[in-house]
């Protein structure tokens, strides 16, 4: 392939194929492309990285860097692709494919096409107290477009809540309980989120099967997906979906996150007082949001108004 064309880039790995994984023909097909294809620049993508290595490949074979696997992030990947390929001088002597740079995830803000809807991403807290999978849940999340905000404590989740407008969260049931000996710091995050009509996805590697069935019963998720049958596809396809969820209802939107509160409360079959105490307002306040509210969704009774935000899944994570 390197006699027959020419490349901007050669991205090798050190150990290649055979009985011995400790091999290092890469360095081999490295030493081809400066014979073969001199203006192509080299990337090592290795597990077998070591600082020896790496001053070697870039000093003597001239690499571009060493990128190790263990530590691989696709966003650093595309980072480092782009930023070869507009570097690397483009060869006349010999025909060559046509220069494709991999695309950076979207920013927030910008549609990206997910199946065959658009959506807007935002802001998303994954609430981990696992380095690994809260470095897995951010990756992934990144390489879809959204932004994302990573915490490992409720005392931290519960912080960013008051100060950042999420548009869904991420939590780990499970959570090293910051504030009791017994475990229960990921569902105290349910209640507060549902209070803010934010969209929860759990994935827990241990959740009480019980507990589960009454989350969905009292509208606090909107998915609950196990680690140990995790799938990234599948992650990403639940995001998704809650993001597109009802909330992007032109109704809903024009609400204010008052009104979102009070409207959760009326489905869930609180009086006006049972709110008011709720949410530390007088009932007078009270009955000024539900003229609100009753205006913007056209209708005249508590139960038309319990009725719609029940089809609109008000309080299910919309």
């Amino acid at each position: 392939m390197l006699r027959k064309q020419s490349h901007r880039q050669a991205i090798l790995d050190l150990s290649l194929g055979g009985p011995d994984h400790n091999n290092q023909d890469g360095l081999q097909v490295a030493k081809s492309v400066l014979r073969y294809d001199p203006s192509c620049t080299i990337l090592f993508l290795t597990g077998f990285a070591t600082v020896e290595l790496a001053v070697q490949v870039i000093k003597e074979l001239g690499a571009f860097t060493c990128l190790r696997k263990e530590a691989f992030r696709r966003v650093e990947f595309r980072r480092v692709i782009n930023e070869v390929l507009s570097q690397a001088p483009i060869p006349s002597t010999r025909s060559m494919a046509p220069e494709k740079v991999i695309p950076d995830p979207k920013p927030a803000g910008q549609l990206i096409q997910s199946g065959q809807s658009n959506l807007v991403p935002g802001l998303v807290l994954v609430v981990e107290d696992d380095a690994g999978w809260r470095s897995l849940f951010s990756e992934l999340l990144e390489d879809a477009g959204y932004q994302v905000l990573t915490s490992s404590s409720y005392v931290e989740a519960v912080g960013f809540l008051k100060r950042e407008r999420c548009q869904l969260a991420v939590v780990d049931l499970s959570l090293a309980s910051s504030l009791s000996q017994e475990n229960l710091d990921g569902y105290r995050l349910l209640t507060s989120m549902q209070k803010m009509n934010l969209p929860v996805i759990i994935v827990s590697g241990y959740a009480d099967p019980a507990r589960i069935e009454q989350a969905y019963k009292d509208r606090l998720i909107v998915a609950c997906l196990e680690k140990q049958a995790f799938d990234r596809k599948g992650f990403i396809r639940a995001v998704n979906s809650a993001r597109l969820s009802p909330a992007d209802d032109p109704v809903l939107k024009s609400l204010t996150d008052r009104e979102l509160e009070v409207l959760v409360l009326i489905a869930q079959g609180l009086t006006n007082k049972e709110i008011a105490r709720e949410l530390t307002i007088t009932p007078n306040t009270v009955k000024r949001h539900l003229k609100s509210l009753f205006a913007k969704l056209d209708v005249n009774t508590r139960s038309a108004a319990s009725a719609m935000a029940i089809s609109m899944r008000v309080g299910q994570g919309s």
